[in-house]
């Protein structure tokens, strides 16, 4: 896919991914503006993680795919869909909304990913989301390009993490720290679980157990 050299660019608190759907609400007059160019110019646009201190270097374009609703005030929610990595050049402020000529992320170095590294983060998702409630839909692993993707977009990852993924050059890289942080999270909430029922005495037949003083 052509990346247009400069694009609308939407600082966001978020991290997008490649592929990953994105409601968003739109009610500032700079990005109602960004929006309507979009849509008119068949644009996409850059969602950049803003944090306190930076603009971050690298984002995902997003693609608007349906406008859902139109406010009589002017205001809309869109959904759009994530679809490649960027790096920003240059930001150009001479627009109501920013700007900025960008370059392709540059192409991915093809590891070869071990198939049941594969199988095991998916395995740990899919694990994830059931002690979440959540619905288990195995499908969307299957019709993935990137499967890092599809579960870092709710790995319970930090905004940080999100964003070094994003960054990543591998499949195999993204898969192997997503393994990593699945150890340590899916351990914390199985404990979580084991604590709320022994609080609601579930999980202990005569309530709390008893607590030493540390001697």
């Amino acid at each position: 896919m052509d990346l247009p050299e400069r694009i609308p660019i939407f600082p966001l608190g978020i991290v997008l991914y490649p592929g990953e759907p994105v409601p968003l609400h739109i009610f500032e007059p700079r990005y109602r503006e960004m929006v309507r160019v979009c849509l008119e110019e068949d644009l996409p646009f850059g969602v950049v993680h803003v944090s306190e201190e930076a603009l971050a270097e690298v984002g995902c374009t997003a693609r608007i795919r349906r406008v859902l609703t139109r406010y009589d005030d002017g205001r809309m929610d869109i959904m759009a869909l994530g679809e490649e990595r960027f790096r920003i050049v240059e930001i150009y402020r001479d627009r109501p909304f920013l700007t900025a000529e960008v370059e392709p992320f540059g192409p991915e170095r093809l590891d070869p990913v071990d198939p049941a590294a594969r199988e095991r983060v998916i395995t740990q998702h899919m694990k994830l989301l059931e002690m979440a409630g959540e619905r288990i839909r195995p499908a969307v692993y299957e019709r993935a390009r990137w499967v890092s993707f599809v579960v870092a977009q709710n790995a319970g990852l930090e905004v940080e993490q999100k964003q070094r993924l994003l960054e990543m050059r591998s499949e195999r890289e993204r898969i192997a720290f997503l393994i990593q942080h699945f150890r340590g999270l899916l351990r914390r909430v199985a404990r979580a679980q084991r604590l709320r029922k022994l609080a609601q005495g579930d999980g202990h037949s005569e309530g709390w157990p008893e607590l030493g003083d540390g001697g």
